[in-house]
């Protein structure tokens, strides 16, 4: 006897596999090949590509919640959320409706994607990483443990973010009504990388191939080609050659 709730016009490729305790709501279009695991719950609308895996207590297309006081979270309608082929989602994933992940992302244990998000091919999602609303992270981007990335940033391609490290949006933390108008998220160009632990102030732009050392907080922005270390953070010297994107001679 099956334990899993399927709507009847949800459309699933016969060789998909599922567990035990799924919900799958209306209209959700699964494609070939998938393996979802047990107590997953994908939402109405959402559509997922093929040989995607999705694991454990995972939910998929959650609408967000609006406190009375929030700050960033809108009521507008979102359209269902888009899963490509050969995506893997981990463990106690929360996906929100709204999100837009590319062939061949990995989203790993623990992490959470917000509405209006949209994630790049072959980018790496961290354990316990936390995406807020209205940002657009490229392709071939890997976001390490515990990365959180505020609402309103954009993070370009091929950019590498160390575990922990922390972004902000907000300059005027909590207070006055100005800042309703004036959250600004980060931006992180082409190839970029930022070190363990660092912090990046509100509206701050990390640009092309610049290297954010550990620790480091970043109050102005970064240029390219260029280290910058301390509290605040400073330009130290230039990023080796040998370590420039365009010396890795990778094909995008």
């Amino acid at each position: 006897m099956s334990t899993n709730i399927i709507s009847a016009s949800a459309e699933l490729e016969s060789n998909c596999k599922m567990g035990q305790f799924c919900v799958i709501g209306d209209h959700v279009t699964i494609g070939l090949g998938c393996v979802i695991g047990n107590h997953v719950t994908i939402h109405e609308g959402t559509t997922i590509g093929d040989n995607v895996r999705i694991d454990d207590n995972t939910v998929i297309g959650k609408r967000p919640m609006k406190a009375a006081n929030s700050a960033v979270t809108k009521d507008d309608e979102l359209p269902p959320t888009d899963i490509a082929s050969n995506c893997i989602i981990g463990t106690n994933v929360i996906i929100y409706r709204g999100a837009d992940i590319s062939d061949n992302v990995l989203i790993a244990d623990l992490s959470t994607v917000r509405e209006n998000v949209k994630i790049g091919k072959k980018t790496i999602v961290g354990r316990g990483v936390a995406i807020e609303n209205f940002c657009n992270i490229g392709a071939y981007v890997k976001l390490e443990t515990n990365v959180y990335v505020t609402a309103y940033s954009d993070i370009e391609d091929r950019v590498f973010i160390a575990p922990c490290v922390a972004t902000s949006n907000d300059n005027y933390i909590g207070r006055t009504e100005d800042r309703f108008k004036n959250f600004k998220g980060v931006i992180v160009k082409k190839g970029a990388r930022i070190g363990v632990n660092a912090t990046i102030l509100p509206g701050k732009t990390i640009h092309e191939d610049a290297l954010i050392a550990a620790g480091a907080l970043v109050t102005k922005d970064a240029p390219a080609k260029k280290i910058i270390a301390g509290m605040p953070g400073k330009v130290l010297r230039d990023v080796p050659e040998d370590q420039l994107l365009e010396n890795q001679g990778w094909k995008d």
